[in-house]
């Protein structure tokens, strides 16, 4: 039984082919460049070179993209064509080939505008049941491509999960302000109560979701750290989210304190990650609980998947304002 993991080369699809080596599962990495954990190098648009990969493939795990950094550096065209039509090869091949299991890397990012309250509105909460609104290409063609998946799960009968990742990428943050105001390793912990989860606890919830697929046959399932907020606290985390903070973890301010962090004043939005552990049975390791008790001994909250793959870059090129460049 082989499992196809596109984007080997990167984030994701690297720590997807060490952990389904690790754990003695026969995979094959496919990319568009090579890498220690690539074993077929093409394009996913291209109808022969996927069919001839996808032989023998009993499982399919989709996270090749481009990605919303790629925005400055890609036309809408060259989106479509990946996100949407290297997907919908991807899907025919699969159904082609009878594979029991289709695993799709989509994005919170495709949520858009809905992420974005008004000035003086609570905080959103985002489950599955929130309606997107994309508000760039990327957004757009990550939501074409999940109905693509929804519509060949029903027509084609292959079982197809959806997993809408938060931010699990170590580099730093895009936004200029934010790179001024916080230590990189201090956002990311600050990520973890509401838009961040570790890659290892990523992965862990793509090997759920190849296992669960035959038995619910389609979802969408939000994959991020569980947030120690409830819906009550949208208001507050808008107006002032460090006291919710303080409140829910007395000890914070201690720990921080030590290592010159701060926590963020407003949240505007809070990812619920409560069906995915209902439906996967996902457990994710590392939440802000988490990152505290690290804190406590010393330790370094990311795991060891994360730490071993590390900053990968989205380009071949090396920009001088930032990870990557940033349309107005």
């Amino acid at each position: 039984m082989t499992v196809l993991v596109t984007g080997s080369a990167g984030h994701l699809g690297e720590a997807l082919v060490r952990r389904l080596r690790a754990d003695g599962r026969a995979v094959r990495g496919m990319d568009i460049k090579a890498s220690a954990y690539t074993d077929v190098v093409g394009s996913i648009a291209d109808e022969g070179f996927v069919r001839d990969a996808m032989s023998d493939v009993t499982e399919v795990i989709h996270s090749a993209t481009l990605h919303k950094p790629h925005i400055a550096t890609h036309g809408k065209r060259a989106f479509v064509d990946t996100n949407v039509g290297g997907t919908t090869t991807l899907l025919e091949a699969a159904v082609a080939h009878g594979v029991r299991a289709f695993v799709f890397t989509s994005t919170t990012s495709a949520f858009g505008a809905a992420l974005s309250p008004a000035p003086g509105e609570p905080a959103a909460w985002i489950d599955e049941d929130v309606v997107p609104v994309p508000k760039n290409i990327y957004g757009a063609t990550k939501i074409a491509a999940e109905g693509l998946c929804e519509c060949v799960a029903r027509q084609d009968r292959l079982p197809v999960l959806v997993l809408r990742t938060s931010r699990f990428f170590p580099e730093d943050d895009d936004n200029a302000g934010v790179r001024a105001e916080y230590d990189s390793v201090n956002m990311q912990a600050n990520e973890l109560l509401y838009r961040r989860a570790d890659l290892d606890d990523v992965v862990e919830a793509h090997v759920l979701a190849l296992e669960r697929a035959p038995a619910l046959r389609f979802g969408r399932y939000i994959v991020s750290a569980t947030t120690p907020f409830s819906p009550d606290d949208v208001i507050a985390l808008r107006e002032d989210a460090a006291s919710v903070v303080r409140r829910l973890f007395p000890d914070v301010d201690a720990l921080y304190a030590e290592r010159g962090w701060k926590l963020l004043p407003s949240l505007d939005r809070v990812y619920d990650s409560r069906r995915a552990t209902r439906d996967l049975g996902w457990r994710p390791k590392r939440d802000f609980a988490f990152v505290l008790d690290c804190l406590r001994r010393g330790e370094d909250f990311r795991s060891d998947m994360a730490r071993a793959i590390g900053v990968k870059g989205y380009h071949d090129a090396v920009f001088e304002h930032g990870p990557y460049p940033v349309l107005p």
